[in-house]
């Protein structure tokens, strides 16, 4: 071949790559948009931190030139945990600010009202924020993928750790009424079967209540010996706070969810909390055992200089920075090609992905039938002044 005519292919070939690139939905040579809704107010506020991180992140990327020369337009809506509006809002997303793709919406009542009509629209639903078990089906929601372990795999993990440490005992949950705390209770089901009715006793709150205090008294009225609050920050730390004040002190279990020191711990006293279990996959970033680690010192630094003032002691942080972490992976592996179709194709191709700021022995790793980026966590209680590992990094199965 020719100089000339090699030197006219390669050309030809860059610019069916920039235009394969350019006139996808959401990208320019410049820019990608990318969306999603998080309840930035509303009962689960508490979570809207995580898009902070994320946003952080994101800036913190785009001041390094961006991804393959490329800046993120990260643009994001206040959903406040109703359906209704993330709906609205999704819409104006991807019919009117045509972003590429979605990234880390999040909240299950939220993802439940959207996620038929994005993939409807075959839109990439990448890395949701959401453990709702229903959102695991790769062959109903082939767009979806999940950035918490599935609420199933968790509420087992919770079963299996009573029923070892508290053979007999009775069991209360306390559980948000919706996909969240269904599953859980579902969970239970499933590990306690026909000894469920006689040994788990399950009370509902619902996000609009005002407080969860009731349900709380009404629980310990059955005397449970161990107790699973399987919800939101908010209401596990009014749940919580009652349990200190009534002098109730079951075996008691908080959700991943709501297992934050900063927005469910700190509200109620770190010592009135000493003794909570909860299942993890996360590094905290408050806990001095970690300081000489690697990849926390990174996000250490990060945040210091894109977060000032901000709670180090608030997991949400870290997940939010995570989700950055997964974010720029994922537009590093579709290279120039940043059509739908292959965005959709690198969400369900992360291969032994390790974060810096997960738990030793946890990847992420998804495929065309396996969904979730994290299926991995380990038990950790809270001593007072931090979480103490033990156990196993169990598996989803």
């Amino acid at each position: 071949m020719s100089k000339k005519l090699l030197m006219a292919v390669t050309v030809s070939l860059a610019m069916s790559g920039a235009a394969l690139a350019e006139n996808a939905p959401g990208v320019t040579a410049t820019e990608i948009k990318v969306g999603g809704t998080f309840p930035l107010s509303g009962p689960a506020s508490s979570l809207g931190v995580v898009n902070k991180a994320l946003t952080a992140y994101v800036t913190q990327v785009n001041e390094r030139g961006g991804v393959n020369g490329r800046k993120i337009n990260l643009i994001t809506y206040d959903d406040a945990y109703s359906p209704p509006k993330a709906v609205e809002h999704t819409r104006k997303l991807i019919e009117s600010d045509e972003v590429a793709f979605m990234f880390g919406p999040l909240g299950t009542p939220a993802v439940s009202a959207t996620v038929k009509y994005i993939n409807g629209k075959k839109v990439p639903h990448a890395f949701v924020t959401t453990g709702a078990t229903k959102f695991t089906d790769a062959k109903e929601y082939p767009f979806t993928t999940t950035s918490l372990p599935s609420y199933d795999t968790e509420g087992k993990i919770y079963a299996k750790y009573f029923r070892a440490q508290l053979p007999n005992a009775k069991v209360g949950i306390l559980y948000q009424n919706d996909d969240l705390g269904k599953d859980f209770v579902a969970a239970f089901k499933a590990a306690y079967k026909d000894d469920f009715a006689s040994k788990v006793v399950a009370m509902a709150y619902e996000v609009a209540d005002p407080t969860v205090d009731s349900q709380v008294v009404n629980l310990k009225a059955s005397a449970p010996d161990a107790l699973l609050i399987a919800g939101t920050p908010k209401f596990a730390a009014q749940a919580l706070r009652k349990m200190s004040e009534m002098g109730w002190k079951p075996l008691t279990v908080v959700n991943f969810v709501s297992a934050s020191i900063g927005s469910t711990f700190v509200p109620v006293g770190l010592d009135k909390v000493i003794g909570v279990v909860t299942a993890g996959f996360q590094k905290d970033a408050s806990d001095p055992k970690w300081k000489d680690d690697a990849g926390m010192k990174q996000f250490l630094d990060f945040f210091q200089k894109y977060l000032p003032g901000a709670d180090i002691s608030d997991q949400n942080y870290v997940f939010g920075y995570q989700q950055g972490l997964i974010l720029e992976q994922l537009l590093k592996q579709s290279g120039n090609d940043l059509s739908r179709e292959n965005i959709a194709k690198q969400t369900k191709s992360l291969k032994d992905f390790v974060l810096p700021t997960v738990l030793p022995g946890i990847k992420v790793n998804t495929t065309a039938t396996s969904n979730q980026a994290y299926t991995q966590m380990q038990m950790q209680r809270w001593n007072g002044k931090s979480w103490e590992q033990f156990g196993e990094v169990m598996k989803a199965d």
